[in-house]
């Protein structure tokens, strides 16, 4: 079996534990730099029956599957599938696969974090006593607050596992409700929580989800946290209610673009805690994300 690797970059596969395991089993066609272009993916997967994908900027359009006949298996490490076109694969019967679940404790920690640090005002508390000052009285207390959450999947289970931990009361909206969930509907989630997190897939169900009308329903104390997919909140209603103080603050790993572009408005806004799509990049889930592609790969 040969399996192509065309966007290790940076490299994560290669240094991995899982690497031994897919040398052995397989020849590697290995790339650790990105294509850059559809036209150099194309070059690199032409002759591919297996892909192990990476990066979700790399993204696999129908022109890409039509270039690309022996294409039968494309193996994603992650969870998402929005960077595939995943009517167009079907068509030509690519399996699909991705990595669900291996990341679900380190995103809803880093969920829990993020929404710490802008509840509590760490990096700007951080940053004040470190230039000399004392700064007192600025945080707000979770204990007791509503979380809202959007999207019960594998990841909105454990977030919502570690909120009531610390003693929130948690609501939530999803596509596919099991018995039990505390389920609400979508705009009395937006009113009465405190917190709002996001955890759904991107689609074009999903894209814009959250946008001006729902930030407008929104508690002017709220905190929005997005580990999930920048383009699933509307940038640019998002920045509006941040600067106008529509909502109190905002906790983001994920951008409508990334790379965050230099100078992007939201890195202005001392509201707003920042991190680099990175919640769900730690030892244990990468790890353990690598193999299962591997294994989806070689299967």
């Amino acid at each position: 079996m040969t399996i192509h690797v065309p966007d290790d970059y940076p490299a994560v596969l290669r240094p991995s534990a899982a690497w031994p395991d897919l040398a052995a089993r397989a020849d590697v066609v290995y790339h650790d730099t990105l294509p850059g272009s559809e036209d150099a993916l194309i070059d690199r997967i032409r002759e591919a029956e297996v892909v192990l994908n990476v990066r979700s900027s790399v993204r696999f359009t129908e022109r890409v599957f039509e270039a690309c006949r022996k294409l039968r298996i494309i193996s994603i490490w992650g969870t998402g599938t929005d960077h595939v076109d995943l009517a167009a694969a079907g068509r030509r019967g690519i399996v699909v696969r991705n990595t669900p679940g291996v990341s679900a404790i380190s995103i809803a920690e880093h969920t829990l974090t993020l929404l710490l640090a802008v509840a509590r005002r760490i990096p700007q508390l951080d940053a004040e006593t470190r230039a000399g000052g004392w700064p007192r009285g600025r945080s707000v207390q979770l204990y007791g607050k509503t979380c809202g959450i959007i999207g019960l999947g594998a990841i909105g289970r454990q977030f919502a596992r570690l909120a009531t931990g610390i003693g929130m009361k948690v609501i939530a909206w999803t596509m596919h409700p099991k018995p039990g969930d505390p389920i609400v509907a979508l705009d009395e989630l937006y009113r009465t929580s405190d917190v709002i997190s996001m955890h759904l897939r991107l689609s074009p169900e999903t894209t814009g989800f959250i946008g001006a009308r729902e930030f407008g329903l929104m508690k002017p104390s709220a905190i929005l946290v997005n580990t999930a997919r920048g383009a699933i909140v509307d940038e640019a209603a998002m920045l509006d209610a941040l600067a106008t103080n529509r909502i109190v603050g905002a906790g983001l790993d994920v951008f409508t673009v990334e790379p965050l572009p230099t100078g992007h408005p939201l890195t202005t806004l001392s509201n707003v805690v920042i991190t680099p799509h990175c919640a769900g990049i730690t030892p244990e889930a990468l790890e353990a994300g690598l193999r299962m592609a591997v294994e989806n790969a070689c299967s």
